[in-house]
């Protein structure tokens, strides 16, 4: 198990590292500085660690070595199937659909770091990935506008399916219409059909109004990934 290196950085940060779970809390300081020593970054260089699942003792051992807690995102899972009423979507089509998406994105996730960053390469590379499934890719129109999307993900955890909502969002156009939990539900219907046991996903731990909308749903706080970064 090793220590992952991003190939760019979030933004505002020269280097970001991610320990995966499971990772020896015996050996970590000693492996963190083993890294950002062979990433060459300069003296003063901002640099983010996500700890996935957090553990107890966790901020005071990053603390060590200079590095503070300022990020928490929470897993949240539910199980399936899902009793309540979604919306009508359509699936993306890769070409067509990458502009008006791209514009949503951007505009929903503004103040997201990494999410509200991509761009139509990057957009072109995800669509080529192996998981990558245009039908899994849920977009809702309105009068013949993209008005939101739900982005969803099929991965595996050892024997279990997981149906992760990916990314989802609402145009700020269209914001107090009551589309994201319709658009949610949309979603998960997806990936129950699709064969998911369990469905996931991750939320900013101070998103509340997203929160409180995937409690109503069924979701569960699962564990945290918590993000730091040195003081300089």
């Amino acid at each position: 198990m090793n220590i992952l290196v991003a190939d760019e950085a979030s933004s505002g940060f020269q280097l970001s590292l991610t320990i995966p779970k499971g990772f020896s809390r015996d050996s970590l300081c000693t492996e963190l500085q083993k890294v950002m020593h062979r990433s060459a970054v300069p003296d003063g260089a901002i640099i983010q660690i996500w700890v996935e699942d957090i553990q107890p003792g966790d901020d005071e051992l990053l603390e060590s070595i200079s590095f503070f807690k300022y990020r928490d995102l929470w897993q949240m899972r539910c199980d399936f199937p899902v009793e309540a009423e979604s919306i009508p979507t359509k699936a993306f089509i890769p070409g067509i659909d990458n502009e008006a998406f791209l514009t949503v994105n951007s505009r929903a996730f503004s103040w997201h770091p990494e999410q509200g960053q991509l761009d139509s390469k990057q957009l072109e590379k995800i669509i080529l990935e192996d998981w990558f499934d245009s039908e899994g890719f849920l977009l809702l129109e309105i009068e013949d506008r993209l008005a939101g999307f739900c982005w969803t993900k099929i991965h595996y955890e050892g024997d279990m399916t997981l149906g992760e909502i990916y990314a989802i969002a609402v145009d700020p156009d269209f914001h107090g219409h009551g589309f994201g939990k319709p658009l949610t539900l949309a979603g998960l219907d997806h990936l129950f059909s699709a064969g998911a046991d369990l469905g996931m996903l991750y939320v900013e731990a101070d998103n509340y109004p997203a929160i409180r909308i995937y409690n109503e749903i069924g979701f569960k706080h699962f564990s945290t990934n918590r993000a730091f970064k040195n003081s300089v």
